[in-house]
Formats: C-alpha cells, sequence, structure tokens
C-alpha cells in the first residue's frame, strides 16, 4: 500500500504560482509512476500531469496546463511536485496526487489517491 499526502495548496491571484508537494510512503513507495488529477465542483476529475517511476522518466501533460506546469520527484524523498505558474482562475480545483505501478496506468487508473489540496485562483 501507498500513502499520499498533498500539500501546498492554497488561494492566489491569476498570474501566480504555486507549488504543490506530495509525499508517499508505504512499502517500495518510489517504485510507482506519480501523477496529479484536478477537480472543480459538478466537474469530472481531469488529468493534470505524470510522472515515470525511474530517474529522468518521462512526463506526460494536459494540454490545458503544458508550458505552465511542470511535474517533477525527488525520488530520495519520495515527493512528487507540482509546479504551477501563471495561474488562470480555470485552474481552481482539488487537486490530487495520485500513484500506480505503471506510467500509463497513472494518467487513467490510479491504484491510489491522495486527500487532495484545494487550489483557489482569483481573477
Amino acid at each position: 500500500q501507498v500513502q499520499l499526502v498533498e500539500s501546498g495548496g492554497g488561494l492566489v491571484q491569476a498570474g501566480g504560482s504555486l507549488r504543490l508537494s506530495c509525499a508517499a510512503s508505504g512499502r517500495a513507495s518510489f517504485n510507482y509512476a506519480m501523477g496529479w488529477f484536478r477537480q472543480a465542483p459538478g466537474k469530472e476529475r481531469e488529468f493534470v500531469a505524470a510522472k515515470g517511476t525511474w530517474s529522468g522518466g518521462a512526463t506526460t501533460y494536459a494540454d490545458s496546463v503544458k508550458g505552465r506546469f511542470t511535474i517533477s520527484r525527488d525520488n530520495a524523498k519520495n515527493t512528487v511536485f507540482l509546479q504551477m505558474n501563471s495561474l488562470k482562475p480555470e485552474d481552481t480545483a482539488v487537486y490530487y496526487c495520485a500513484a500506480a505501478t505503471s506510467t500509463v496506468g497513472v494518467t487513467t487508473t490510479p491504484q491510489y489517491w491522495g486527500q487532495g489540496t484545494q487550489v483557489t485562483v482569483s481573477s
């Protein structure tokens, strides 16, 4: 089992930046691909970004965040980050950290989820 805990959410003005962190714990947590999803009220949960299990692993981004968000991970600390720049009100959502045993899986059907952290972008 893998436990995921997000942090770093908050209130920011449009054009600002936030960095989300997701700390993973549990047996062999470093072997999991990690990703981020988000969900706004009344909307489906949306894929945001993913990072493979290995150092230098491939990254995947949703078109809506390309060029603005960057996913990275620190395997030594079992932590994945989401650097969010040029934030827009449309980015307002609860952001969830996710994990899976494959990069493909984490983009579609993650096996583990964090509890989420709220990101609110004001105009």
